[in-house]
C-alpha cells in the first residue's frame, strides 16, 4: 500500500488536527493578519516557499516525494503543507535544516511529530538540544522538544538522490552560525544558502553561536565555486538571486571587513569605527529604514570577528 500524501499512514486532515495542539492559539495567529505562503518555481523539481518574517524554504517535489529545506515558524506549517501538496501527490519525507534558528526550524516539532525525518549538521542538533544565547540580540532560546530535533546529522557533507536530482548538503563552518549548510541541487542547478546569504540586505552574523564574518565570505566563495552563470540561488532571506548578486554581496562584505580590520590595526575602538561609517558606500543598496541589520550593527558584528581573528 502506498503511503498517504502527508507521510506514511497519517492523512493530511489528521496531521492538521494533531498540529492544532502545538500551533499558537488561533486568535494569536489571526492577530497577525492573514498568513500567506507563496510558491515560486525555480528550476526542475525545485521551488521556493516564501512567508512573512521568516526564512525562505526550498522544496523538491516529484515522484520520490517532497523534501523541504527549512520550515519557518510553527503556525506556518498548515500553509506550507498546502503548498507542498499543491506541488506533489506524494508524501513529505524529509526536512533539511540549514542552521538552528527558529525562523528556519520552528516547524520541526510539527513535522517531526508526524514522522517526517529531520536532517541537519551535528551542531544544529547540539544547539537545539540546549538553551542558546543569541549574544548580539541579548536573546535566550530554550531547548527544543525532542520531536523537533534532527534525527539524521552529518559532519562535512551528505548526498540525497531524490526526484531525479543529486542533492549535496555541504557544511560551511563558522559562517552565520557554527552549523550552516549549503544545499546544492546539481541537475536543477540551484543552491539554497540558508542565512549565509541575505539577498539585498546586510547579514546577521550570530557571533554567540559560532558565526564569523570570514566564514560568511568563505561560504559565498564555496557557493560561487559551484555556480555557472545560469545557477539560481535561494537566499535565507530576500529574493531569488543570481551568481552576480551573490558576488556583489561577497565583495561588499570583504571590502567592509578590510576597512574595519585596518581601523582596528590603527587602534580605533568600536565606537570610532562605527562613526567612520565603513559601510557607507553600500548602505543605499543593502540597508533601509526597515532593515533588520542596520549599518552600525553590521560594523559591530564584523568588528567582533576581526578582533577574534587578531587574538
Amino acid at each position: 500500500m502506498r503511503p498517504s500524501r502527508l507521510h506514511l499512514a497519517l492523512p493530511l486532515c489528521g496531521l492538521l488536527l494533531a498540529l492544532s495542539a502545538v500551533f499558537t492559539s488561533r486568535a494569536a495567529v489571526q492577530d497577525r493578519g492573514p498568513l500567506v505562503i507563496e510558491r515560486q518555481d525555480v528550476s526542475g523539481s525545485v521551488s521556493m516557499l516564501i512567508g512573512p518574517g521568516s526564512g525562505n524554504i526550498g522544496l523538491s517535489a516529484g515522484p520520490d516525494g517532497a523534501l523541504l529545506i527549512d520550515d519557518q515558524y510553527p503556525h506556518h506549517t498548515e500553509k506550507i503543507l498546502e503548498q507542498v501538496f499543491a506541488a506533489t501527490d506524494q508524501p513529505l519525507r524529509f526536512v533539511i535544516n540549514t542552521h538552528w534558528h527558529g525562523d528556519h526550524t520552528g516547524g520541526n516539532a510539527n513535522l517531526g511529530s508526524a514522522g517526517v525525518s529531520i536532517v541537519a549538521h551535528d551542531n544544529v542538533r547540539r544547539r537545539m538540544s540546549t538553551e542558546q544565547f543569541m549574544q548580539a540580540m541579548g536573546r535566550r532560546t530554550p531547548a527544543s522538544p525532542p520531536e523537533a530535533l534532527p534525527v539524521v546529522t552529518f559532519g562535512d557533507r551528505m548526498t540525497f538522490h531524490w526526484n531525479g536530482d543529486t542533492i549535496d548538503v555541504l557544511h560551511v563552518p563558522n559562517a552565520h552560525t557554527d552549523g550552516d549548510a549549503l544545499v546544492h541541487f546539481r541537475e536543477a542547478n540551484v543552491i539554497h544558502m540558508g542565512d549565509t546569504y541575505f539577498a539585498g540586505m546586510y547579514p546577521f552574523i550570530d557571533t554567540g553561536t559560532g558565526g564569523d564574518i570570514d566564514g560568511i565570505i568563505a561560504a559565498a566563495d564555496r557557493a560561487l565555486s559551484l555556480c555557472d552563470e545560469e545557477t539560481k540561488i535561494i537566499p535565507g532571506h530576500g529574493p531569488l538571486s543570481t551568481p552576480a548578486d551573490l558576488r556583489g554581496y561577497r565583495d561588499m562584505l570583504a571590502d567592509v571587513r578590510g576597512k574595519i580590520a585596518r581601523m582596528v590595526a590603527e587602534g580605533l575602538d568600536l565606537d570610532a569605527i562605527q562613526d567612520a561609517k565603513p559601510s557607507a558606500a553600500y548602505d543605499g543598496e543593502y540597508s533601509s529604514p526597515s532593515a533588520f541589520i542596520k549599518p552600525r550593527m553590521l560594523v559591530s558584528l564584523i568588528h567582533a570577528g576581526v578582533l577574534e581573528e587578531s587574538r
